[in-house]
């Protein structure tokens, strides 16, 4: 029997003149995580876009999987091809998913009929399949509310398809569509959620490490590009510029302030992610701080920080609190990483009484103490570019 997957495109069927643009793009992902797995045909036609496999040996479940994570794409159907007619439809149903339906007490069959030519309406498609299987397969009951299994029949342009339910799907936009992003991405649990949540509305990732060694270990910078790795799995291939922070941490710890350290150093942060984002022709930062939860992180604390920057940083768990954050986390599979115990830079040299409040004059004031160039330019000229994915 042949299989196909059915992809279920999501909000870009909303879009009008320009919808083209976002299909092509999803097809062309759908092309590339693909390539690894296997040899596949990829068409789109009435928000669906049908991957084919050119030979029957093909890892259906992995490709599966993979579709499943692509952005845009917010269901998909491993299903067998029939032809249209409905005694082909009965018995590729019965046959294709004699294992799912050994396996189940309760089920009930759901038809959607894309083409309305076909003789019969989809109440009367879903009573002859629901016949057939309740015939062949005596221990089934028929339920109409939450049934075990759901079998699934679409009667379409060319052919019939019958699938056992749906696979939820990333939901979101295409990779690609909304421009590209710089995150600034830690070995925290914040920063990759932000990074999979900018990818979900169609942001192309590049990511930025600040890197303090040997206040840092090695491991804690492979922990980042672990991080990195597990994001490709959704968003794409990817790099990953990995700065050297270390100069820069000393010379704030031995002429600025204490309370204001932690300040200076995420304004640093944010000239040097902005330099290597005009490089890569990002358009934007994303950064993983949430409103309030550490010193760094208050309103005026943000201003602070907001103010070296020339293009939006966009902060998209910033109304989140972390148990949220964790749970996408957890979803998308950056949480294991994330709490491996190898610090950042952002622990090195915290002060005891961080600033809250602070004011950018004073932030300014005690910037005035280091030569910030030489340092930003000492930092970019020893930076790392890692390609993941």
């Amino acid at each position: 029997m042949k299989e196909i997957l059915l992809c279920k495109c999501g909000e870009l069927v909303l879009k009008g003149l320009n919808r083209h643009k976002f299909e092509d793009r999803l097809k062309k992902t759908l092309y590339w995580r693909l390539k690894k797995i296997g040899e596949f045909d990829i068409h789109a036609c009435q928000s669906t876009v049908y991957v084919e496999p050119r030979s029957e040996g093909e890892d259906m479940a992995a490709a599966l999987a993979a579709c499943s994570r692509i952005f845009g794409i917010v269901g998909v159907a491993r299903a067998v091809v029939c032809e249209k007619n409905i005694e082909d439809i009965k018995q590729k149903a019965g046959d294709y998913l004699k294992d799912a339906l050994a396996a189940v007490r309760t089920y009930k069959v759901e038809t959607r009929r894309a083409d309305k030519r076909f003789p019969l309406t989809s109440p009367e498609i879903s009573r002859e399949v629901g016949g057939y299987l309740s015939d062949r397969y005596p221990h089934l009951q028929a339920q109409m509310e939450e049934p075990q299994l759901t079998v699934k029949v679409e009667v379409r342009e060319e052919y019939a398809y019958v699938s056992a339910g749906v696979t939820a799907g990333a939901g979101g936009l295409p990779t690609g569509t909304s421009g590209k992003g710089m995150l600034l991405l830690s070995g925290g649990i914040d920063s990759p959620v932000a990074g999979w949540m900018m990818a979900k509305r169609g942001m192309e990732l590049a990511g930025v490490h600040f890197f303090s060694y040997p206040y840092t270990s090695m491991e804690a910078r492979q922990k980042v590009l672990d991080l990195a790795e597990v994001l490709t799995h959704w968003a794409g291939r990817m790099t990953v510029t990995v700065v050297p922070f270390t100069h820069i941490q000393t010379e704030i710890r031995d002429k600025c302030r204490e309370d204001y350290f932690t300040l200076i150093m995420r304004r640093m942060m944010m000239r040097l992610a902005q330099r290597t984002a005009e490089k890569q022709d990002c358009q934007c930062l994303i950064t993983g701080e949430s409103l309030a939860q550490v010193a760094s992180q208050t309103v005026q604390a943000l201003n602070v920080t907001n103010a070296v920057c020339q293009m939006p940083v966009l902060r998209p768990v910033i109304g989140m609190d972390k148990e949220e954050i964790v749970s996408v986390a957890r979803r998308i599979g950056t949480m294991d990483i994330s709490i491996l115990p190898y610090e950042d830079c952002c622990t090195v040299f915290t002060p005891k009484h961080p600033q809250t409040k602070p004011a950018l004059d004073k932030a300014e004031e005690e910037e005035r103490k280091l030569d910030v160039e030489a340092l930003i330019d000492e930092a970019l000229a020893g930076v790392e570019i890692i390609t993941i994915g």
